[in-house]
């Protein structure tokens, strides 16, 4: 654990943030953690962005007793590819999320309840216009870079093209434009399992409805992984614990959806999942534009892009894609594809592979060549 012991902080906006809907968000919290010191110039300000069901505990424990350290600890700390000796990390819970930011779960000020289904559609960029909110805050005008994978890639895509003057690199990893039809009709199976539990109760739930989020979980477990990985870890191997011919009796594979899909919801609330899903599907980098080509115009900073060969949620040759439209346009970038069995999740498991060539890329940022 190089990170060691962090805080969780939080800051509260009074201000309102106009979302891409159209409606008005205020006031808007964000949870966040940091890591290393910010520099005398304040420009060497790393904003790691998390994915779909993560948070803004990005490494490090709350306390010697915890069991487990953040979701990315691995990369974080002295020495590591983001060396808190020399930068300064930052994590954000986006909006939408049920871990301390402004979400579907929050107290809505004007009610005194919950938001539930209140609460109004989100988009990517909306959690960007948010987390710019924090930049402000942090005193940061510039970021050194935006590092996230899947929708933290998301995120990373809309700083580069939103935000050009405020970041001065992006590494993008396992990323989509805009999500395919089939990776949207995968979220749509996961909604209809929540939607028919009964408990759901069309979202006014006392208990987080279990069955259905549950099976939406296991929906999503299914699309992290790959055909390979799935054969190694679990081949055709039966529980030994049922039967061959117990009617209920169950492969390995099936025991560790099941596992998987009730320990999420201990720890995740359904609308939040739902509202994040949405900001899922909606999400097109190219949003408001003619093509990939008019939204990457104003983009200055390099990119580095990463694509891993088993990812078939968001295939390589989506993030292929954005390399030759911003080729097109004569802007800096850099690609890697990545031999890996992993699938989707080869970003969060594999960080050796694509460390090397990160670490190469920042250098070169922090020294301006």
């Amino acid at each position: 654990m190089y990170a060691g012991i962090v805080e969780e902080k939080s800051v509260t906006f009074d201000t309102d943030l106009r979302l891409e809907s159209g409606r008005i968000l205020g006031p808007v919290t964000l949870v966040y953690e940091t890591y290393g010191k910010l520099d005398e110039k304040r420009s060497n300000a790393i904003l790691v962005t998390h994915a779909w069901t993560g948070n803004a505990h990005l490494a490090g424990k709350y306390s010697e007793d915890e069991q487990k350290p953040g979701w990315w600890d691995a990369i974080i700390g002295p020495g590591r590819l983001l060396d808190t000796d020399r930068h300064f990390v930052i994590c954000s819970n986006v909006i939408g999320s049920c871990y301390g930011s402004t979400g579907p779960a929050s107290i809505n000020p004007k009610t005194g309840k919950r938001y539930n289904l209140s609460f109004p559609v989100i988009t990517v960029r909306d959690m960007v216009r948010a987390q710019k909110l924090l930049m402000d805050h942090l005193g940061i005008d510039k970021l050194l870079t935006v590092l996230g994978g899947s929708m933290g890639g998301m995120q990373a895509l809309e700083w580069a093209t939103q935000f050009p003057d405020r970041v001065a690199s992006a590494v993008v990893l396992a990323t989509s434009p805009r999500p395919s039809a089939q990776a949207i009709s995968l979220n749509a199976v996961a909604r209809w399992a929540i939607f028919n539990d009964p408990s759901w109760k069309k979202g006014e739930y006392r208990k987080n409805p279990k069955d259905g989020l549950a099976l939406a979980r296991g929906i999503g477990h299914i699309t992290f992984l790959s055909d390979d990985s799935m054969t190694a870890k679990f081949g055709r191997r039966f529980s030994a614990k049922d039967g061959l011919f117990d009617f209920f009796g169950q492969f390995e594979v099936e025991r560790y959806l099941f596992y998987n899909g009730y320990n999420f919801v201990d720890r995740f609330d359904t609308n939040s999942f739902l509202y994040l899903a949405k900001a899922l599907d909606l999400y097109d980098v190219a949003w408001g534009c003619e093509s990939l080509q008019e939204a990457f115009e104003p983009v200055t900073a390099p990119i580095q892009f990463f694509a891993f060969t088993s990812d078939w949620l968001y295939p390589p040759y989506q993030t292929e894609e954005m390399v030759q439209a911003l080729e097109a346009l004569g802007k800096p970038v850099e690609y890697h594809l990545i031999e890996s069995s992993y699938g989707h999740d080869a970003f969060l498991l594999e960080h050796e592979t694509f460390a090397p060539m990160v670490r190469a890329f920042l250098e070169k940022i922090g020294t301006g060549d």
